[in-house]
């Protein structure tokens, strides 16, 4: 597998450029950005969240980061809480278990996006396996992240 069949017909049809890097194979997006030498503060990655009623929000932050779950809350107004792994992976058939594009929209959700991504050159994601990283400059992610509400909600864990 390559890019994810959902993300790869996203991309696409909405027309985003993007690179794909190659490196070996990864156990998670910490791993994946190590392997392939890119900086953790570039590479996203995608967390899920569930509302009280069932509603899924895919947020989007730099994968050396933690989500402030109680900003996102503030921020929407809700009570959002960490899927679990479990449920994840059957929400993202279509992926190897642990390599989920962060993106919400082709596997019809909301997009949250950390603020902070939108400032970088470039910025790498999951393609849905664990050896395949896509590169995206700052317009093709901005355009990547156009139905997203972007606010600051994450903060560094140092690794």
């Amino acid at each position: 597998m390559t890019i994810a069949a959902r993300f790869d017909r996203y991309l696409k049809e909405h027309g985003i450029p993007f690179q794909t890097v190659q490196h070996e194979h990864s156990r998670s997006s910490l791993h994946s950005g190590t392997v392939a030498g890119i900086p953790l503060t570039s590479l996203a990655k995608g967390v899920v969240l569930e509302d009280h009623q069932g509603h899924h929000v895919m947020a989007v932050l730099p994968s050396n980061n933690k989500i402030s779950l109680s900003k996102v809350n503030d921020e929407l107004s809700a009570s959002f809480h960490l899927v679990k792994e479990r449920q994840v992976y059957e929400l993202f058939e279509d992926c190897d278990t642990g390599a989920v594009p962060p993106i919400g929209s082709p596997y019809h959700m909301s997009t949250l996006c950390d603020e902070t991504l939108t400032n970088l050159d470039s910025v790498y994601l999951e393609a849905g396996d664990h050896e395949t990283l896509l590169k995206l400059d700052k317009e093709s992610f901005k355009q990547l992240m156009s139905h997203s509400k972007c606010f600051r909600f994450s903060s560094q864990v140092f690794h």
